[in-house]
């Protein structure tokens, strides 16, 4: 085999060291992916050993392009509240770590089976993280069953993985026709069955159990928050427990005001009435969280009056300044939904939460403001000296429950439109992406950041270093050496039954 390779010249040497030089550098240091692969395609450009139309072919491959889209698919259902939906219904709370294991790994699997696998691990991460705290189970525990659930419901169909996508886009290069959206499921099902079960068995013993030491030690400012139930929601006639309030990570429901009463010490089977004012005390990462449960709405009335629309809105903190005009007044003598185009959520003082009606605490310097605001408020009060400080939380964004229902019909019309064979599955992806924009599932500004382009530019050159492997000889030369070699096995072992 050595004099084979020798044989074809420098490019392939060549080609064949930058490919180990890259396993080398991916696995023995914090290299990005993306980084090494375009670095490597780069290098065999400039060297001459691919053109630059085999160097960044891979962009134009259908299914570099179907994942692509498939991240835009996924943004719909995550903004119309997929990640709370499957949190509540599906996820639960079970009684012990293997059915939460059974509860993860399941609905995973089959998703993966109809959208691309890499988007579901993006979408769940947050919510299996929001589960774990939830249910105080560890975490550790439950990622590595997301992520191996995945990639077998991934292998059960075309969609399932970038891989079957890539392969399926190089098929089409070669003749007129490519697999269809179940042909791997014939092995693909068996394969997942066998992987899941010895996932769940065995994972008992081979998981690790850590917690977050953070969590442990972290200083938590809180906050006291008033939600209303809003009428005809789904929430009314609901209990605290059947509507997930009961155990909010980082969270507790203090009392109900119904009907000039207060309720403390709240019962799980308190039924839930139109209109109840729910006070919540917890930290600021739960308080968006509250924000995101279908029928709650913020109880103070001067969030409805701002101009833009809620989905578009988000939360953030902000740090009252010396100078500001808003020390010693309070909220609503200060004017300070049209002076700032702003609604004070909450207030903390001195890592304290401040109780009361927001609208008349007298503010100080110092001061800590939960705000929600429309998305541009830091930079327009980056500079301001009446605030110290601000800050916008991650992921604060409101879903749009009110399209949720239009999303998952998008999604099935996706599905069935590629299981059949009425459309290839790129323009089947192309059709669902454009319907979630036209729609306002997603917003084209969400649709953008939705699309990992680190994967899409790791995956375009993975196929400017197999136009390099394949140009040069070397990939063909490896081949007939595995196979001779995997041929002499096969008669080795025949001769050891005989």
């Amino acid at each position: 085999m050595i004099a084979d390779i020798i044989a074809l010249g420098w490019p392939a040497w060549l080609a064949g060291a930058v490919v180990l030089a890259l396993l080398g550098l991916l696995i023995g240091s914090r290299l990005p992916m993306d980084i090494g692969f375009v670095g490597a395609v780069s290098l065999l450009l400039v060297a001459g050993v691919i053109s630059p139309g085999e160097a960044f072919g891979g962009l134009a491959n259908p299914g570099v392009l179907t994942v692509a889209v498939l991240f835009v698919v996924v943004a719909g259902i995550e903004d119309t509240g997929g990640i709370r939906w499957i949190v509540h219904n599906l996820l639960g709370r079970p009684a012990s770590l293997l059915r939460a294991q059974l509860r993860l790994t399941l609905p995973v699997t089959a998703l993966s089976a109809l959208i691309n696998n890499t988007p579901v691990v993006a979408m769940m991460t947050p919510a299996v993280t929001e589960w774990a705290r939830a249910t105080r189970l560890p975490e550790s525990r439950l990622f590595l069953p997301l992520s191996y659930a995945a990639i077998l419901g991934g292998t059960c169909t075309l969609l399932g993985t970038s891989t079957n996508l890539v392969v399926n886009g190089l098929y089409l290069e070669q003749f007129d026709h490519g697999f269809a959206l179940f042909s791997l499921a014939p092995v693909g099902i068996p394969v997942a069955v066998v992987g899941l079960g010895f996932l769940l068995l065995a994972g008992r013993w081979l998981l690790p159990q850590r917690r977050a030491a953070v969590r442990a030690l972290e200083n938590v400012r809180e906050y006291s928050v008033e939600m209303l139930v809003s009428p005809g929601s789904g929430l009314v006639a609901s209990s605290i427990e059947a509507a997930g309030l009961r155990h909010l990570p980082g969270c507790f429901l203090v009392e109900i005001h119904r009907d000039g009463a207060i309720l403390t010490a709240v019962a799980p089977q308190e039924k839930l009435r139109a209109n109840d004012r729910l006070i919540f005390v917890g930290a600021v990462d739960s308080i968006v969280d509250l924000r995101k449960i279908n029928g709650l709405v913020p109880a103070p009335d001067q969030v409805f009056k701002l101009d833009d629309d809620r989905s578009r809105r988000e939360l953030f903190e902000a740090v009252v300044g010396e100078h500001s005009p808003l020390a010693g007044r309070s909220i609503r003598s200060g004017d300070f939904r049209n002076r700032y185009q702003a609604v004070v959520i909450a207030v903390a003082r001195a890592g304290r939460r401040l109780t009361g009606k927001v609208g008349d605490i007298e503010l100080r310097p110092g001061d800590t403001l939960l705000l929600e605001a429309g998305r541009s408020f830091t930079q327009t009060q980056r500079y301001s000296r009446d605030f110290l400080l601000t800050r916008q939380i991650a992921g604060a964004g409101l879903p749009r429950h009110e399209r949720a229902a239009m999303a998952g019909l998008i999604l099935l019309g996706m599905v069935v439109l590629a299981g059949f064979g009425l459309l290839p599955i790129l323009s089947a992806a192309l059709l669902a992406a454009g319907l979630m924009l036209a729609t306002r599932c997603v917003s084209v500004a969400r649709a953008r950041e939705a699309i990992d382009w680190s994967l899409l530019l790791t995956i375009a050159a993975a196929f400017g270093l197999g136009a390099a492997l394949s140009g040069t000889g070397l990939a063909g030369v490896l081949a007939e050496q595995l196979s001779a070699l995997a041929a002499g096995h096969a008669l080795a072992g025949l001769a050891v039954v005989y």
